[in-house]
């Protein structure tokens, strides 16, 4: 049986038990949680790890790093050590977004060291071993070789697959002449609409959904439905071809269900902030709730090397409205393939957003770190500050750098340190 079934049977088997643990909730409510769908454990059965983790309603707000090679950075040693600043920093997942070199032997490398879910998006596989190796062209990418590509990502051990089921040719035909600034900036959404315009075909992916779910269910894979058609700029959020490819994500995810399936919903993007609380709104009524997987979403286009920033605050407003997960967006964005220190900075911005959220959630427990680290304040205890800190290592390096005043106080305010004026104005008093 697969965790879904499980659940729907209420077994509190001892994988969901040990998530239970992680995530300090009872178990009972952890299997009621995926058995309605509002909840999902992305585990694999052929990949080893025990940081088991939940994403969805009740648990905390979890962040995904993206890494992977490129054509022009193939180098497994990049990715490996990428994968190693992203967990060090935080990430509760990572996904493996390679389409440079050996793409086999990088994701199963980093399989070996990954101790956390890890995710892919198989159709980047299939397109670039069909250009680069077998010298042909995006749509001569047959639906064997799709499939073949999900099933051995699959066995390898992979946890969650973003692939791009709700593009169809329906849906491209209602959005047909709808003026976009950017068109598709989904990478695999791209890839799907030439395939399926070359080819006059429906998309494999939905064609073959049944297919696709038992081959899914088989390994227990989570399904993380695709945004193929998300808003790649403001201007663009929130438009008629969102809104439809999410009706049908809604209808996908009842199916996946049904199948035994967990299922993840994935969303913008980019998009004002005052959208971002009615698109969380909409998804999770059109989706039944399930949980909610969002890039950033990025709140302004201008920010380029600062878009961990401007991700970091869409984040923050999406998880306070209710998204479960979010991907990070490092200072690369849009700019070149992220390295270590941007990996770093991009896992930072993510959880400090995770944890704004579920502070504004009202999640328990969320805001204890947060007063244990006004008391330290307080006590201008220096290391109890910096291990409660997110970033202990630029905490302290910034401390040494300001160097000390008396030992006790920082080098910005020294003598006149508000904490240390109140402190003995008030003991005169008593």
């Amino acid at each position: 049986m697969s965790i879904r079934e499980d659940a729907l049977a209420g077994k509190a088997t001892p994988l969901l038990k040990k998530c239970a643990r992680n995530e300090g909730i009872p178990v009972a409510a952890l299997v009621a949680g995926i058995a309605q769908g509002v909840v999902a454990v992305p585990k694999n059965i052929h990949h080893k790890f025990d940081k088991i983790t939940a994403i969805g309603k009740g648990v905390s707000t979890k962040i995904n790093a993206n890494i992977g090679s490129s054509k022009d950075y193939p180098e497994v040693e990049n990715e490996l050590q990428k994968l190693c600043i992203a967990i060090k920093a935080g990430a509760d997942a990572v996904m493996d977004l390679s389409m440079g070199g050996d793409i086999s032997n990088v994701r199963r490398e980093i399989l070996k060291s990954c101790t956390v879910p890890l995710g892919t998006v198989p159709i980047y596989q299939a397109v670039a071993e069909t250009v680069e190796r077998r010298k042909k062209q995006i749509h001569e990418v047959t639906i064997d070789q799709m499939f073949k590509t999900i099933e051995e990502q699959a066995v390898d051990g992979v946890d969650f697959m973003t692939i791009h089921c709700g593009i169809t040719k329906n849906t491209l035909a209602k959005v047909q002449g709808h003026e976009r600034i950017m068109g598709v900036v989904s990478r695999g959404g791209s890839f799907l609409i030439e395939w399926m315009s070359r080819n006059n075909k429906e998309n494999p992916l939905f064609e073959h959904y049944d297919d696709l779910l038992a081959l899914l269910k088989e390994h227990e894979v989570t399904l993380s439905l695709g945004d193929g058609i998300r808003p790649g700029c403001l201007a663009d959020a929130t438009d008629r071809g969102q809104i439809q490819e999410l009706i049908h994500l809604g209808e996908l995810t009842e199916r996946a269900w049904a199948a035994g399936v967990q299922v993840i919903i994935e969303g913008p993007g980019h998009m004002p902030m005052n959208q971002i609380k009615a698109n969380v709104l909409l998804q999770k009524r059109l989706c039944h709730g399930a949980p909610f997987y969002v890039l950033g979403p990025l709140v302004t286009d201008i920010a380029p090397g600062y878009d961990h920033i401007t991700g970091a605050i869409g984040g923050a407003i999406a998880g306070a409205a209710g998204a479960d997960f979010l991907c990070y967006v490092t200072p690369a964005e849009h700019l070149k393939l992220p390295n270590g220190d941007d990996v770093r900075e991009g896992v930072i911005a993510s959880k400090i957003a995770a944890h704004a959220a579920d502070i504004a959630k009202g999640l328990p427990g969320a805001m204890d770190r947060d007063i244990a680290m006004a008391r330290c304040r307080n006590n201008l205890d220096w290391k109890g500050q910096i291990d409660l800190s997110l970033d202990p290592e630029k905490a302290r390096r910034f401390r040494e750098e300001g160097g000390t005043y008396k030992g006790d106080a920082c080098s910005m305010c020294g003598s006149y340190c508000a904490i240390k004026v109140y402190k003995r104005a008030t003991a005169k008093q008593k």
